[in-house]
């Protein structure tokens, strides 16, 4: 059952036969200001700690974060095994089978392209 004006996803649309869009992994993105490998480890523990706080079923927060952490191909298995419902195929919105919403920002799904590096 899909939300109120959707359309069943195709393989034209991002999607497979069976309606669940093929996960792929995130745009480019610059974060306001230059951040250290530590400060965006820290930013990502914070948000992993809080995540199940805002609402949803805590082993599909669960699955998000190992989705989140693998390859492309292993986290397209794993929201498919969750149930996850994939809204935006960079996996920054994402539904479960009972509807509750998972948003996850970019800096838990790839490192900014102003990352400093430590040397």
């Amino acid at each position: 059952m899909g939300c109120a004006g959707s359309t069943p996803a195709t393989k034209e649309t991002g999607g497979s036969s069976d309606g669940t869009k093929k996960v792929r992994k995130p745009k480019l993105w610059k974060h306001s200001q230059p951040i250290t490998v530590a400060q965006l480890r820290q930013m990502r523990d914070e948000f992993w700690d809080t995540a199940p706080h805002y609402g949803g079923q805590k082993e599909i927060w669960d699955a998000l974060r190992v989705a989140s952490e693998s390859e492309v191909s292993h986290a397209q298995a794993i929201v498919e095994s969750a149930g996850i419902i994939v809204s935006n195929a960079d996996l920054t919105l994402c539904y479960d089978e009972r509807g509750a919403k998972y948003e996850l920002p970019k800096y838990v799904l790839s490192e900014p392209t102003n990352l400093i590096r430590d040397s």
